[in-house]
Parts: C-alpha cells; sequence; structure tokens
C-alpha cells in the first residue's frame, strides 16, 4: 500500500494466466489435444500453423484479471479492496496448479 500510495501515474492489478505450448507434429495431434483442452475448461485454447509448417497448441487458461488501482497518481480503489483483488488472484493461481 505505501509504494501504491507514492505512485505518480497509472497502476494497474494485473494476474496473467496459465499457458502451455505444445509443438505438434501432425495437425490431428494438434486438434485431439485441443479438443481436450477445452473440454477441461481452457476455452482459450488454439492452434497455430507458422510458415514452415510448424504446429503449435497453446493451451490458455481464461483465468486473467486485470484492475486499475489508481489514475495519475490518485488511488481509486480501497485497500479493502486491494486485499480482495489478492486473495481472488491466489485463487486463480490454485485453479491454475
Amino acid at each position: 500500500m505505501a509504494a501504491l500510495e507514492k505512485a505518480t501515474g497509472d497502476v494497474v492489478f494485473k494476474f496473467e494466466p496459465f499457458v502451455l505450448h505444445v509443438l505438434c507434429r501432425e495437425l490431428q495431434d494438434a486438434q485431439l489435444l485441443h479438443s481436450v483442452a477445452v473440454d477441461s475448461g481452457f476455452r482459450n485454447s488454439g492452434i497455430t500453423v507458422g510458415r514452415g509448417g510448424k504446429i503449435t497448441m497453446a493451451v490458455r487458461s481464461t483465468h486473467c484479471l486485470e484492475v486499475p488501482l489508481s489514475h495519475k497518481g490518485r488511488l481509486m480503489v480501497s485497500e479493502e479492496y486491494i486485499e480482495f483483488l489478492v486473495h481472488v488472484a491466489n485463487q486463480k493461481m490454485e485453479e491454475n496448479i
């Protein structure tokens, strides 16, 4: 909180979700992994095929969190709300694990 109160610009609380990149030999392998990932709740997953034919399957969670805390040095939320955000982010981290 002390560092946040000293901030002169914009401060954002950000939690980045789990991402796993898997290099696949065949497109069918990537498609199978994609189906399993989506069925398991990783709805932001996708397949990328590069110019050289490299097939990459990305397993991505939807558990992101991005919340502005201050604007131009002015604190926009309470300490209680920041504690709540930390709790929510920690829960999301447990879900990642």
